[in-house]
């Protein structure tokens, strides 16, 4: 049988950039650990089948084995994490993969709204660094049509209205928690959102990996982004010195929760501080994800008070992580911009757009199901 002839140095590589330990990553490629240590050390040779496996399951291309050293893997877009002070060196195979998909989807959207003639988009960079956070919050939220909160519903109703309301706009909104399978899935101390600003077709991307009640703050944060004409991934870190960061974190704080309102209703002599979370819940209809955030930026709790009650959020998420779900094509249908959704599929069937590039596009809908997601989408 043929063997490939490979830079075994290439195989290390590609497997560390993947995060999969060697036990994980031998017992998804079918061998022993023995044997993937044979091949990465070069005392074996691949067949070429082998070596297209190993290249799939390391999700990088064929042809990077083949190369003499790794490839300089940047993000193209602004990092504005922190970790420690200092920026976070070595993004992830799936953030890389994942801001590759979103700027493909970026450009054919571009693409689709300048062939239909659309002018381009109003709301991005309409405010600047110098404005203060309460004239941009009035102004984002004169253009969404929203009171400085609501007064009834649940906060992810009015998480799912802002998003259809961003989208209104013009501004892509993608969301997910894995890049399209539960074997890749995004690290939310790695990131908690990002945004890519382009004339025609501005994106949020929100990771719901993160806990539920985290999400709204990252959305708003992120719509920030675009409001300042501002591309940039985000952690959240509350203690970030970002010029561009600590002004979205304000903008989303502010959005959110009114200071003034807030310190109004904040009883400062309850027995404990996190009494104060049921009712201003049910006043703000936020998450109490969103309020402890609020307390700390306003003083009323330490660090450690904060990151000691969002650690515990963190925990009840991933233990009710995996219960249950909707279906495949309601998954994606909540994933991806309806608007982007409607315009690839309306392409598609249109005969405009080739049924296996739609579906690329979409994340990987085998082409034959096109028309089935499509009236998901009910288009």
């Amino acid at each position: 049988m043929t063997t490939a002839n490979i830079n075994t140095d290439m195989l290390t590589w590609a497997r560390e950039r993947s995060g999969i330990s060697v036990p994980d990553f031998a017992r998804r490629c079918g061998i022993s650990e023995e044997r993937l240590r044979e091949w990465e050390s070069g005392e074996r040779k691949l067949t070429f089948n082998q070596a297209m496996r190993f290249a799939e399951k390391a999700h990088v291309p064929f042809g990077y084995l083949f190369l003499a050293k790794p490839p300089e893997e940047v993000l193209p877009i602004p990092d504005l994490r922190t970790l420690e002070g200092q920026g976070v060196q070595r993004p992830s195979a799936e953030l890389l993969d994942l801001v590759k998909l979103m700027m493909q989807r970026q450009e054919w959207y571009r693409e689709y709204l300048q062939q239909h003639f659309a002018q381009a988009n109003p709301y991005v960079g309409r405010a600047s660094y110098s404005d203060s956070v309460e004239s941009i919050v009035e102004d984002i939220r004169a253009c969404l049509g929203v009171e400085p909160h609501p007064t009834r519903g649940k906060w992810d109703d009015y998480y799912r209205d802002l998003v259809q309301r961003i989208e209104s706009l013009g501004i892509l909104v993608m969301r997910q928690g894995n890049l399209g399978h539960h074997s890749r899935p995004l690290n939310v101390d790695e990131f908690r959102g990002f945004a890519i600003v382009d004339e025609y077709a501005p994106i949020i991307f929100v990771n719901h990996s993160d806990a539920l009640g985290a999400r709204l703050f990252t959305l708003i944060h992120e719509l920030c982004h675009i409001w300042i004409g501002q591309s940039g991934i985000s952690d959240g870190n509350t203690n970030t010195h970002r010029q561009e960061e600590v002004l979205c974190n304000a903008v989303a704080a502010e959005f959110l929760v009114p200071a003034q309102e807030f310190r109004a209703l904040w009883q400062q002599d309850s027995e404990s501080w996190e009494d104060n979370l049921p009712p201003l819940e049910a006043h703000f209809h936020v998450s109490t994800w969103a309020l402890a955030r609020r307390a700390l930026t306003l003083n009323f709790i330490s660090e450690q008070e904060y990151g000691r009650y969002i650690f515990e959020q963190k925990m009840r998420h991933e233990q009710r992580k995996g219960s249950g779900g909707p279906t495949y094509y309601q998954t994606k249908k909540a994933q991806i911009s309806r608007q982007f959704s409607q315009a690839v599929v309306g392409e598609a069937l249109s005969g405009q757009l080739l049924l296996r590039e739609a579906g690329e596009l979409l994340g990987g809908i085998k082409p034959g199901k096109i028309e089935t997601f499509a009236r998901e989408l009910g288009v």
